[in-house]
This record gives structure tokens, C-alpha cells and sequence, in this order.
């Protein structure tokens, strides 16, 4: 019986994470064209943090491609675990300097670059395993101290480091606004991201500007995509509430 029982959970959580997908899909799509933009321009990270590997293949199997974790030892169990999904893992938290050597080899991408010291030490380490992949710079969008990120002024002089690192591509910037019991009061701090990118592009990057932004989660993505979110990084919506503690 406690087989049976623990089959048919899940059966039912595999419907679940697929419909729920499903009708995440249907609202990234009539947002997007409500503000005229493209969907398929839009990228879902779902946000598979404290979640088991059963969530993950189901999500997988319903079509779902990148993944997002905060955590680099997690991840880099999840992946060995799901090595036959045709899969990406994003490091979406922050990165701590003394997980960089196993981050170089989990990740596809990373959205938390905040620091030239950082991003120094990554590319050395990708230079050793002849790797490289993609990176957001982390912009600190308010003064919470909870919040990690480059400080706006300092963005120019991060964005040309890392564009001259041969093992790092640098594709777009990564914030997270304040949270805010209406979503809407979201729509300054994501628009200023847009602006510095935007900015960015017409000064410090000319010869090689870049397009994406990752921002926007469970609660506010829609303003997200209206305000230009290229990658929208959803967790709850998707598999709910935290159902186990993996641990760092």
C-alpha cells in the first residue's frame, strides 16, 4: 500500500507540474504580446532549489529546459542525478568565492556576478578545464542589505572587465527588486535595469553590446516581462512551496 500510495503522489505531482507549466507558458505568452513583444524571446528559469529530482524530470519531460539553482553543492548532485535529461543548470544565488572550482563545472550560466574579483577567479578556473559559459552581471537595485549585487556606478568598469575574460560571455544583467504586496511597484527598479543595460550598450559596450535581462519571479513576472525580462526566474508557481531542505 505505502508503494501504491507513494506512486500515484507521483503521478499527481508530474500532472500538476505539467499543467501548472502549461498555464505558465499561456501567461508568459499573452503577456508578451500585450506589450508587443516576441514570447519566444522570453526564457523560463524554473527555480528548482530545495526541490527533488523527481519535480525536475517531471518538469523536464513536460518540456521544461533550464533550470535554476542557489546552491552549488545541490546542483551538482541534482545534475549527476539527471545527467540523461537534455537540460541547463543556472546558478541564480549568489556565489560564494570558495564554490567557484564545482561551479565551473555545474553551470551553464550564471546570473550573480557582482564583483571583478569574482569574475577573475571563475575565468581562471574555467581557463583550467577549457570551459566557458555564459554570465549575468548582478546589479544591486535597492539599499536592502539582504540584497547582493554591484553597485550601478560601478557597472561600466565590471561589464569591460569581464568582456575582455576569454572563458566568460557576458549576456545580460540579473536584479532583484524589493518586495512589494503589489506587484506593479515593481515596475521602476526593473525598468532601471533596462536603462543601465540600454546605457551600457551605447557606451561601455559598442563592439559587443548585450540583450538579456533576468528578472522578475513567482509574484511580479509579469511586470517583468512588460519592463523587458528576457529570463524570468519562476519557482512557486511551478512547484509550489519548498517541500524538503537540501541543505547548502
Amino acid at each position: 500500500m505505502i508503494i501504491v500510495n507513494g506512486f500515484l503522489y507521483l503521478l499527481s505531482r508530474m500532472a500538476m507540474i505539467a499543467d501548472r507549466l502549461t498555464d505558465l507558458r499561456q501567461t508568459i505568452r499573452k503577456t508578451a504580446l500585450s506589450c508587443n513583444r516576441e514570447p519566444g524571446s522570453i526564457h523560463l528559469v524554473a527555480v528548482s532549489k530545495r526541490k527533488p529530482v523527481p519535480d525536475i524530470r517531471s518538469a523536464a519531460q513536460a518540456g521544461q529546459l533550464i533550470f535554476g539553482e542557489n546552491h552549488v553543492q545541490e546542483a551538482a548532485g541534482k545534475k549527476e542525478l539527471c545527467q540523461d535529461l537534455p537540460v541547463n543548470w543556472h546558478m541564480i544565488g549568489h556565489l560564494q568565492k570558495n564554490k567557484v572550482k564545482l561551479a565551473a563545472t555545474v553551470f551553464d550560466a550564471i546570473h550573480s556576478i557582482d564583483s571583478i574579483e569574482l569574475a577573475l577567479l571563475l575565468n581562471r578556473t574555467l581557463q583550467k578545464i577549457s570551459r566557458s559559459i555564459d554570465c549575468f552581471i548582478q546589479v544591486k537595485l535597492s539599499r536592502e542589505e539582504t540584497k547582493t549585487g554591484i553597485k550601478p556606478e560601478d557597472l561600466p568598469d565590471l561589464a569591460a572587465r569581464i568582456q575582455s575574460l576569454s572563458n566568460l560571455h557576458l549576456i545580460g544583467l540579473m536584479g532583484i527588486p524589493p518586495y512589494f504586496p503589489d506587484p506593479e511597484e515593481t515596475a521602476p527598479f526593473f525598468r532601471r535595469l533596462r536603462v543601465m543595460r540600454d546605457e551600457l550598450n551605447r557606451t561601455t559596450l559598442q563592439s559587443d553590446p548585450i540583450s538579456e535581462l533576468s528578472m522578475g519571479m513567482s509574484h511580479d513576472f509579469r511586470v517583468a516581462i512588460r519592463e523587458g525580462a528576457t529570463y524570468i526566474r519562476i519557482g512557486t508557481l511551478l512547484f509550489g512551496e519548498r517541500i524538503y531542505d537540501s541543505g547548502k
